[in-house]
């Protein structure tokens, strides 16, 4: 019998920077939501460094002695990867990389190696790899020799694994030809999309991980992917639920992320259209989140980008099982309520529910409010449905009749 091998994950240590666009309070969150990404990849973080300045370092994007004690570290640790909370260079990069002597990756890449491992379909990996070419065009110059793209692991894979991909006209001329592929594929599923009818469409939104295909299975009665780590989803699904007697398309989309990537909101926009044609959008949010305020901030300006900000939204706070208001510290007399120590009845008599008519809040894990979540959706589709078709407005009665 064969013994069960254990998966080693790849070390790797994490910088960022403290300014005064990004406090200290700011700049943790990142790096968490950054170590997250790191574990997702096939990552361990085994150490953080940051430093406070007034702006990234355009040669390191840190300090020289900063970089010298990552440098110091990485080397009696034996890490091999260092990733960089924003964006770098292609001259940071190359400069950082001679000076550590590991794989230096920024943000950008760390999640577009993440795309490129979820890509299921053929529509989903060929936007990858555009993204990954737009994204490696600029910075091909020293960025590596012969044979060093065959080391394998974060940030390694996709395009550009062999010596001749660096060769930038080959890269233009691979962009050209995905780009043409995507446009191809986009014309069919606007086919597609034009024969289901004249359904009403809903679409699920909302930041990367808060339970969206969990709720698309729970509704649909589906098996979409759904796993505890970030971007599960990449391949929009869409299923017919019905709600009572009311049909209609339900579609779950990829996730949103802070500091998306301009590549992948450019090369996801096919994938996206499944928002933009949405006649309502279903806005989840995981309320236990620490942070999930600065997550609807995100999301909604994405959909701003996408002119999708506008569509009639329900917002959806999920995962209120795991909810827990963080304890007011009342021997410090300086501690200030904040929002993070609202309990969840406090929430619901918040502003918060009062946003895109009233939210709801459920835990599709748990099946918890379920029967509120569907009354509401019935409701809101119902007034769709109704409004382009009159004549069927006596053959969906309103929910509370039906029951």
């Amino acid at each position: 019998m064969l013994e069960k091998k254990d998966i080693t994950l790849e070390k790797a240590v994490l910088i960022g920077v403290i300014t005064k666009e990004q406090d200290e309070v700011k700049s943790r969150e990142y790096l968490d939501e950054l170590e997250f990404l790191t574990y997702t990849a096939g990552g361990e973080v085994v150490k953080r460094f940051t430093q406070k300045m007034e702006r990234p370092d355009p040669r390191t994007f840190i300090g020289t002695g900063k970089i010298e004690d990552v440098r110091k570290y990485i080397e009696e640790h034996e890490v091999g990867t260092a990733i960089f909370d924003d964006e770098l260079s292609s001259a940071q990069e190359r400069n950082i990389s001679k000076i550590l002597n590991c794989k230096v990756l920024d943000r950008t890449n760390l999640i577009l190696d993440i795309f490129a491992q979820r890509a299921q379909t053929s529509y989903a990996r060929t936007q990858v790899e555009l993204a990954q070419c737009e994204y490696l065009l600029p910075r091909l110059r020293g960025m590596w020799t012969h044979l060093e793209r065959q080391k394998g692991g974060i940030g390694m894979r996709g395009p550009g694994e062999t010596e001749i991909e660096t060769d930038r006209r080959i890269v233009r001329d691979k962009i050209s030809l995905l780009k043409e592929k995507l446009k191809t594929i986009d014309r069919q599923m606007s086919v597609q999309r034009g024969n289901r009818g004249a359904m009403v469409r809903v679409a699920l939104v909302g930041y990367t991980n808060v339970g969206k295909s969990t709720l698309m299975n729970v509704i649909s009665k589906s098996d979409v992917f759904a796993e505890n780590k970030l971007f599960a989803t990449l391949d929009t699904t869409v299923r017919k639920v019905v709600i009572q007697n009311l049909p209609f398309l339900l579609s779950d989309t990829v996730g949103f992320i802070r500091k998306l990537p301009t590549q992948l909101v450019e090369s996801f926009k096919g994938t996206l259209d499944e928002v933009r044609e949405a006649d309502l959008l279903l806005h989840v949010v995981d309320i236990s989140h620490p942070n999930f305020e600065e997550h609807i901030e995100s999301v909604n300006k994405i959909l701003g980008e996408i002119k999708s900000a506008d569509k009639p939204t329900i917002m959806v706070f999920n995962k209120i099982d795991a909810y827990k208001a963080e304890p007011l510290d009342t021997d410090d007399l300086e501690t200030t309520r904040s929002t993070k120590h609202y309990t969840l009845n406090e929430w619901k008599s918040t502003w918060m529910s009062k946003v895109g008519n009233n939210a709801l809040f459920i835990s599709a894990l748990n099946k918890e409010n379920l029967e509120d979540f569907k009354k509401r959706v019935y409701d809101e589709v119902r007034e769709i449905h109704i409004t382009r078709f009159p004549y069927n407005k006596f053959l969906y009665p309103d929910y509370e009749d039906m029951n």
